[in-house]
């Protein structure tokens, strides 16, 4: 199990940096935690980090994906299946066409979509400490 701890909103640049050389190759990233954990905060991190103009990051709760650059030129797929009903739903969007890209696919509320992650997604839960912290952690 790899973990990361999130001490406050000053040390999301630090823990967004180590979590994205910590996740190596993968590019299917799913982001499983309660309402207000801060999804959409380290996923915002994340983008940051990844040289996406700040102002280009919102949730994309109504369009369900939303498509960024990275400084690198490449795109950033950042999903929120919260209003997901069906799986169908999903799919009608053209889910595998984004997941099989290549890109860097950030999702938040993937247990809504469960049965149509590829096996390849990386799992990874955030919690909430008693403290107000958060613990990233995921298996490799």
């Amino acid at each position: 199990m790899k973990e990361i701890t999130i001490a406050s909103l000053q040390d999301l640049p630090r823990a967004a940096e180590e979590f994205l050389k910590a996740i190596g190759d993968h590019r299917l990233i799913a982001f499983y935690a309660p309402m207000g954990a801060g999804k959409t905060t380290f996923t915002t991190a994340l983008c940051k980090a990844l040289g996406v103009q700040e102002d280009a990051v919102s949730s994309p709760t109504f369009a369900i994906v939303n498509e960024y650059r990275a400084a690198s030129g490449e795109p950033v797929f950042h999903f929120d299946f919260y209003r997901i009903e069906r799986p169908e739903e999903a799919l009608d969007i053209g889910l595998y066409d984004y997941l099989d890209c290549g890109a860097l696919c950030l999702m938040e509320w993937p247990e809504n979509i469960e049965g149509l992650l590829p096996e390849e997604t990386l799992k990874v839960s955030i919690g909430v400490n008693p403290d107000g912290s958060r613990l990233i952690s995921w298996e490799d």
